[in-house]
């Protein structure tokens, strides 16, 4: 029988815990170390003193990650891969025998570690990641303003667009400081408002002042406000990890032009000076913002999950496949079925990029989108259309890829170009020939019809 060659004799596998680290080389007797910090760095010390350059360990919640920065910092070649993927053998139930077991896998070259992005891209992606977790926060205060007012049956927040914008929040000040008086409330709110919603908002603000709604008002309104301050802490971190990566500044001829429009990023955007042209500089001058969808914040997003070097990925399809965008399939024998993919932080990210494209009357990728959801309903086109722009941002942050923007009627002559040869080539595999009726009109002399628009 032919067995599975050793590829690396000294491949080591570690089952990582809460509390202890064990460590098999080669698939030998493990040793045994503990989390603390030192024993980090002694477990550090002693694989490098047996000679071990290559190792595994499974992705256990977040305790992989400070031996993975310690380790990847002393120059070890680390790969973290998913537990799903370490198939299960009977007997194989102790932590012992786990790190036994993947230093065999890892030794016959059978584990593949999953992307973990670098070490400075990693810093990012935490205040990132945080900075998103307080926005979360934000808006749970938000809703809870909008309870108090409705316990209060204070319609205010029905009739405006946004309670936590620049009129809803004097209002909702005004009210926690003591004023009741409906006129005076009005006044407090944007010219647009008191012109065209002054009778609906009049109204909206009559309403039961009880004082425990007051005060939960009062209580969700300091919560919000203190979370504006962590977001303005979290940007000024981001901001500093930003000009990191970015470097120095270039020299000023090549500035980009200041006359280029830049796309809005939304309420929840990180207040940062130049955010643009330092995410410019930190993708190599590339610039994934001429994409339709991604403006500056959702590119510091993806930077943040994805970094700037996609090369990690083989191709596009690649890069599909582990955002979970692209379909699952499976496959035993001649049966085939289909596996419903997670999409991960990044591929969420891009299905937000895709659902602001979807009532876009000028994009082709919005044209995409309702063509094929009149076939397959909103979800499969939405995920589609995400799949679709992550294949555009692939392409211009590994290639450069210049996307210009071809309109909707250029899509529809095209889709309609395709159908035409889809049609020839299947009347032909039949035995039939494809006539065009204007064709066969003029040639009997005929008026052609009036042209219509291609479905």
């Amino acid at each position: 029988m032919k067995t599975l060659p050793v590829l690396d004799p000294l491949a080591t596998g570690i089952d990582v815990g809460s509390e202890k680290l064990h460590v098999s080389i080669a698939g030998d007797e493990p040793v045994v170390f503990g989390t603390f910090t030192n024993e980090v760095y002694r477990l550090r010390d002693w694989l490098k003193a047996q000679g071990v350059t290559n190792l595994a360990m499974e992705a256990t919640g977040v305790y992989w990650m400070y031996v993975y920065g310690v380790l990847e910092a002393a120059g070890l070649k680390v790969a973290v891969v998913n537990g799903r993927y370490v198939r299960s053998l009977p007997g194989r139930k102790t932590d012992m025998t786990d790190s036994q077991w993947l230093a065999t896998l890892h030794a016959h070259g059978l584990l593949r570690g999953g992307f973990v992005p670098p070490a400075e891209i990693r810093r990012l992606q935490d205040y990132q990641r945080l900075r998103a977790d307080h926005i979360t926060g934000a808006a749970s205060q938000v809703q809870k303003m909008q309870q108090a007012l409705e316990r209060m049956n204070i319609k205010f927040h029905d009739v405006i667009s946004d309670l936590s914008g620049v009129s809803g929040l004097k209002v909702v000040r005004a009210i926690v400081e003591g004023e009741r008086e409906p006129e005076a409330l009005l006044a407090l709110c944007d010219v647009q408002i008191q012109k065209k919603k002054r009778e609906r908002v009049l109204e909206s603000l009559h309403g039961l002042w009880a004082s425990e709604h007051i005060f939960a008002l009062s209580q969700a309104l300091a919560v919000w406000e203190f979370y504006q301050k962590l977001l303005a802490q979290c940007d000024q971190q981001i901001e500093t990890v930003l000009k990191e990566l970015a470097g120095p500044p270039p020299s000023q001829g090549a500035q980009r032009d200041p006359d280029a429009v830049i796309k809005p990023s939304g309420k929840n955007a990180p207040q940062i000076e130049q955010l643009h042209q330092l995410l410019v500089r930190i993708c190599g001058g590339k610039d994934a913002t001429q994409l339709p969808g991604i403006a500056d914040y959702l590119l510091l997003q993806l930077i943040s999950e994805t970094g700037v070097d996609l090369t990690c990925w083989q191709s596009e399809k690649h890069f599909k496949s582990w955002l979970g965008l692209a379909p699952g399939t499976r496959q035993s024998g001649k049966r085939k079925g289909s596996v419903k993919r997670q999409r991960n932080r990044a591929g969420r990210l891009f299905c937000a990029g895709a659902r602001s494209l979807v009532l876009s009357v000028n994009k082709a990728l919005g044209a995409f989108y309702r063509r094929l959801a009149a076939r397959k309903g909103g979800l499969v086109a939405m995920k589609a259309l995400a799949a679709k722009l992550a294949g555009l941002y692939y392409r211009v942050m590994r290639y450069g890829f210049a996307y210009a923007e071809q309109g909707v009627r250029a899509y529809e002559l095209k889709y309609a170009d395709n159908q035409r040869r889809l049609l020839a080539k299947l009347a032909s595999q039949h035995g039939f020939k494809l006539l065009s009726i204007e064709a066969e009109n003029l040639k009997a002399g005929l008026a052609s019809p009036a042209p219509t628009s291609p479905m």
